[in-house]
């Protein structure tokens, strides 16, 4: 960034649970030819992110994380009176709506991997499965079916289908979260972790199917899927409650009715839909 003739450069400071990979990467970066001064990588906790973000020599910041952190640097960046840039993309309460006619079996292979590949550590992992209820019964069936299929374990060996999340405090919460829903929710299902899980921090791939989306409310990031029922002539109450929810990174639709997929996709409030496929790792067009 140029200010009055002086050239700055840029400070890359990653989440302190990724210091080891975010060194590789930047020194890969400074031998492809970036110079040291236009790339520096800062290492620390939220107390350092918070020291760069209200240092007034920065004059934009690119954010990942929590919502509430977003609106906190915003507050800080928005005293300036040099209208500093933030580009902040914070959690995803992504829904995939499934209706009648879509295919059970690709919903179920989709579904498996948008809520538990990398763990459900993704920013558009799919949270919040709702299926129509008169298919309900068979899709969800499928889908508990084949988690149990589900390995977790190492993810060096090529068994494994699932890792650990992050740390332990990422388990806690997750946990925390599971012991709660079991109490709410109107059944659950969890896959069996591997007998050495102590030595690491799994959280078993689990699914919840609630009464109502208002028993959930705010992200959960891990292997968790949460299922609601619907009915056909409630799509559009269902749409305005997804909209509600705040979050709107990523959304799916499994339908084969081109004007069911037109009707959602000018309704719902997400960056990226998806359409009869997962909703995971694709390169946005």
């Amino acid at each position: 960034e140029s200010h009055g003739g002086v050239s700055g450069g840029g400070a890359a400071k990653p989440a302190e649970q990724t210091s080891l990979i975010a060194h590789y990467a930047v020194q890969l970066m400074h031998q492809a030819g970036i110079p040291a001064e236009a790339l520096q990588l800062v290492l620390g906790a939220g107390d350092v992110g918070a020291a760069l973000t209200q240092d007034p020599r920065i004059a934009g910041v690119i954010f990942t994380g929590s919502t509430e952190v977003a609106q906190l640097i915003n507050r800080t960046l928005a005293q300036r009176e040099d209208y500093p840039v933030l580009i902040a993309e914070t959690g995803g309460q992504n829904a995939m709506i499934v209706d009648s006619t879509a295919l059970a079996e690709q919903v179920c292979v989709d579904v498996l991997a948008s809520a538990f590949d990398s763990a459900g550590q993704r920013c558009s992992a799919l949270r919040i499965l709702c299926v129509q209820e008169d298919v309900a019964d068979r899709m969800v069936n499928m889908i508990r079916g084949a988690m149990n299929e589900l390995r977790v374990g190492n993810p060096a060996e090529l068994s494994t289908d699932i890792g650990p999340v992050i740390d332990a405090e990422a388990q806690a919460n997750l946990q925390s979260h599971i012991d709660r829903m079991k109490g709410i929710a109107k059944s659950s299902h969890q896959i069996k972790l591997p007998e050495n899980a102590d030595n690491a921090t799994f959280i078993a791939p689990t699914l919840f199917e609630l009464n109502n989306l208002n028993d959930l409310q705010r992200e959960v990031f891990g292997p968790i899927l949460h299922v609601i029922r619907y009915r056909a002539d409630e799509l559009d109450q269902l749409i305005d409650q997804i909209n509600a929810k705040g979050y709107a990174l990523t959304g799916g639709i499994h339908s084969r009715i081109d004007g069911t997929v037109e009707h959602i996709r000018r309704r719902i409030e997400a960056g990226n839909l998806y359409v009869n496929r997962n909703i995971v790792g694709a390169v946005v067009g």
